[in-house]
């Protein structure tokens, strides 16, 4: 398949399968963290790692951002029929993330300290912060690569390739985090090492890939000088997907404040389990995002709106129904989910049971509002895109304030469902409002 085919629905499920495994097995690195620390290291340590990991998301999130708006760039140069110049803009956002990755890094090693105690991490927790966030800190170039390559094998004609890799990340996190933590029993530490380990298999095997004078595909890394319009456009495009990232991480920094005023570190180790799994179900409505949007920005350069409607109601169409059977599922598998994370403290796992069964009404609505942003990005319009980005994530903070104030703190996992509902009316509004001057 092409990016200038003709896409039915089951086509482009075929065309995009692999992108959404490869979201999935992204999000399996939190969740198989959390799954062995809070087996097998302890409540306290289980706490810490979901305190701080949303810090550490924001500072690996750019990758997002140059990988979704480098890639809708490069995909519509591609549609333009200009292939050397695509390949000069994918290969100054590869340099161009590589810089930003070490610098990132660097700032994050030397101020983690009063980043973990500005999130609300107590005396108990402050070391295990430490810990875990200066050693995924020390991959986070990597985590950068890893996401910054995922949709330029897309738009590169290999989401196979792309899939197979980060299914060998993910299978090398998870045996290491066998190994490392009840098998050599390095705890917590082990448990960073294990992310890490699968960051370098996803980073530097994309790397290589791309680096390769005879690999198959439509785009390779030549060191390039970096330009500033390029780079500016690409972060413009994909400052939607920085902000979903970011905004995301802020939103569980704002959860955790609340839940520690409210329920100690049990609401945070509860509200830690939903966000794993709330992880794996978003990861899929991102993962068809990814998988379709160098295929709108294709069709978009090369002027072919109809192709642009037929994509747009295909998209709205299969994020319903996905996120129709995501709350089914929740609401059959609720219990066993929440034991197999926090079943060894009835307290918590009640809490945790609950909430998972109150928050996951939100997924009738995000998968449309995640489209509806990469829609955008696709069509190189990162402003509006941004904002649809950011009203979810607005909406949600605010409410998760507001709720508990307002009613019962137990109501507070209705925040994210209030938000994004309120943020599908913003898309709504964009999407009709700018359906003429796009033509789908």
């Amino acid at each position: 398949m092409r990016l200038s085919d003709h896409f039915t629905t089951s086509k482009l499920l075929r065309f995009t399968w692999p992108s959404i495994t490869m979201m999935v097995f992204t999000s399996v690195y939190s969740l198989v963290d959390g799954y062995f620390v809070s087996n097998f290291v302890g409540k306290v340590p289980f706490a810490a790692l979901n305190l701080i990991w949303p810090a550490i998301a924001v500072l690996s999130a750019a990758g997002f951002m140059f990988g979704a708006g480098g890639s809708a760039l490069t995909a519509k140069t591609m549609g333009e029929g200009d292939l050397d110049r695509a390949n000069g803009y994918f290969s100054m956002n590869v340099e161009f993330t590589v810089i930003l990755g070490a610098l990132f890094s660097l700032a994050g090693f030397v101020f983690i300290s009063p980043i973990a105690r500005f999130l609300g991490a107590n005396d108990a927790m402050l070391p295990y912060c430490c810990l875990y966030g200066r050693i995924l800190l020390a991959g986070n170039v990597f985590a950068m690569l890893q996401n910054l390559f995922q949709p330029f094998f897309v738009t590169a004609g290999k989401p196979k390739y792309g899939l197979w890799v980060m299914i060998a990340a993910g299978i090398t996190n998870i045996v290491m985090d066998a190994l490392f933590i009840p098998v050599f029993g390095w705890g917590l530490a082990g448990a960073a090492l294990a992310t890490v380990a699968g960051w370098l298999v996803g980073g530097l095997t994309g790397l290589f890939y791309f680096l390769r004078l005879n690999n198959t595909s439509s785009l390779r890394i030549r060191v390039r000088r970096i330009e500033a319009r390029p780079i500016a456009q690409s972060a413009s495009n994909g400052f939607s997907e920085l902000m979903t990232q970011v905004c995301m991480s802020l939103v569980s920094m704002v959860y955790n404040a609340q839940l520690m005023k409210y329920a100690g570190e049990n609401g945070v180790a509860a509200y830690g389990m939903i966000m794993y799994f709330s992880f794996f179900f978003v990861a899929i409505f991102l993962g068809f995002s990814v998988g379709t949007s160098p295929v709108i920005a294709y069709h978009y350069g090369a002027g072919d709106r109809s192709e642009l409607r037929n994509l747009l109601r295909i998209g709205v169409r299969l994020n319903f129904l996905c996120g129709l059977a995501m709350v089914v599922l929740t609401f059959l598998l609720a219990a066993p989910l929440t034991r197999l994370f926090l079943g060894y403290d009835m307290e918590m796992f009640e809490m945790g049971r609950r909430g998972l069964l109150l928050f996951n009404l939100c997924y009738l609505v995000a998968g449309l509002n995640v489209f509806a942003s990469a829609f955008f990005t696709a069509l190189n319009n990162g402003p509006v895109s941004a904002q649809v980005a950011f009203s979810r994530s607005f909406f949600e903070a605010v409410a998760v304030v507001v709720i508990p104030l307002l009613f019962s703190p137990e109501y507070i996992w209705f925040s994210s469902s209030v938000a994004e509902v309120a943020a599908l009316m913003v898309a709504t509004l964009y999407l009709v409002g700018l359906r003429k001057r796009y033509g789908y």
